[in-house]
């Protein structure tokens, strides 16, 4: 989010070189709320309660979650690039290192597994162990 942070006052300056003191303002004011709005609607919520595991806008019975692997950071960029398979259910976020694969146990689904970046994959992966 810094790096974006910063992209938006880059333009931001741009703007305060060709324009006045108070267009500037108003602009570097909109890109800094635009900024904080792009930081709380990209975050991925993550739920598991006693029967559905939710990550985003996508939900599964907990019954069809296999094998949870929490990933170290080298094979979570290995699981999202090289070793990735296109069938796979993605909801990483780059700027997250860690994350868990998730196998999925159902014959009707073609989804292989589930590759969810999360910094606390030990307590995600407590939670889907737990029946």
């Amino acid at each position: 989010m810094a790096f974006i942070y910063f992209l938006a006052l880059s333009l931001g300056i741009a703007i305060w070189a060709a324009m006045t003191t108070t267009i500037a303002a108003v602009v570097m004011a909109l890109l800094t709320a635009a900024t904080i709005l792009i930081y709380f609607t990209s975050s991925l919520i993550i739920e598991v309660d006693e029967n559905v595991l939710r990550v985003g806008k996508a939900h599964i019975d907990k019954k069809f979650c296999g094998e949870v692997t929490v990933l170290t950071p080298a094979q979570m960029s290995l699981q999202r690039t090289r070793e990735a398979d296109p069938a796979a259910y993605l909801a990483i976020r780059f700027w997250t290192a860690h994350g868990v694969k998730i196998k999925i146990n159902d014959t009707r689904d073609q989804t292989p597994y589930w590759l969810v970046t999360s910094k606390q994959g030990d307590k995600l992966a407590k939670a889907l162990k737990k029946s």
